[in-house]
């Protein structure tokens, strides 16, 4: 659910310092925005930081809205200096102020905005997602993970798209540090095909003997169905297709339902490539 407009204000009051927005430099406030929701605000609206970010939240789309403040939030935590100052109480009870401005308080109705509005969904995506940024150690991974998270509400037929390739980057990982090479037209079906089988964790690897067979099986051709449905979603939405009058695009759901499913999978597909690896290592030194 998204903020109400009463909610962003409480944000924005503690962002907005008189027109400067935390302690951020013009610069590093543009860059910080950019990386955030896909806008240098300050080059966008020609105006302070302050008042940037006032126009960005009144008129952007709400998602990318409560994002950015969600974000400034994060860095308010993290890496403000002065934050500790501000929400610590010292020997006497007392916490530093900003011109006059106990923002302890208003610190306070932030969190408990954002605990209201967490969502145990985006949380588990996140989480996933951030696991998979830490396992591949390519840039060109790393950036297609960025753009398909942040694509979600602000293009989902991109970022249903980026969640096809990142599904296609890891299979060709796999496949390449096992010393296999693949055919340059396989799309992503084909891939998953090879690399489970490569693992051994295609359905045809369950033995139809032992308990719960038919349930794994059933996962196992759910995942790999996965990458037939992203697949077939990218070919009938892709850009490079006319479109009728009466066409409607996909929403936001979609695209956290695809994102959600494809970092799933990869998840298991890279945990199954590690495991392979640790029991090589074992037999190796055996």
């Amino acid at each position: 659910m998204a903020l109400s407009g009463i909610e962003r204000g409480v944000f924005i009051k503690l962002f907005n310092r008189g027109g400067y927005v935390l302690d951020f430099s013009t610069s590093d406030f543009d860059t910080f925005t950019l990386e955030s929701v896909g806008v240098a605000l300050c080059e966008k609206y020609h105006l302070s930081k302050g008042r940037s970010l006032n126009a960005y939240i009144n008129e952007a789309d709400e998602n990318l809205a409560d994002k950015l403040l969600f974000d400034l939030l994060e860095y308010y935590e993290l890496s403000y200096d002065n934050f500790e100052r501000e929400t610590v109480p010292n020997e006497f009870g007392k916490v530093a102020l900003d011109y006059g401005v106990d923002y302890s308080v208003t610190y306070k109705k932030c969190k408990e905005i954002q605990k209201r509005h967490s969502s145990p969904l985006s949380d588990y995506t996140n989480s996933l997602a951030s696991n998979i940024k830490d396992a591949f150690s390519s840039d060109y991974i790393d950036w297609q993970m960025q753009i398909m998270m942040s694509m979600q509400s602000e293009n989902p037929t991109e970022a249903i798209g980026k969640a096809k390739e990142i599904i296609e980057s890891c299979c060709k990982g796999i496949l390449e540090e096992n010393g296999l090479t693949y055919d340059r037209t396989w799309d992503a079906p084909r891939l998953v095909k090879e690399t489970t089988n490569l693992l051994k964790i295609a359905p045809d690897n369950i033995p139809s003997d032992i308990r719960g067979a038919e349930s794994m099986i059933s996962i196992l051709k759910s995942l790999r169905a996965i990458a037939n449905g992203l697949n077939e979603l990218r070919n009938v939405y892709g850009s490079g297709h006319g479109k009728s009058p009466n066409y409607q695009g996909l929403s936001e759901r979609h695209a956290r339902l695809a994102v959600g499913s494809a970092l799933t999978l990869v998840n298991f597909l890279w945990d199954s490539h590690l495991r392979m690896q640790l029991k090589k290592f074992e037999s190796a030194t055996e």
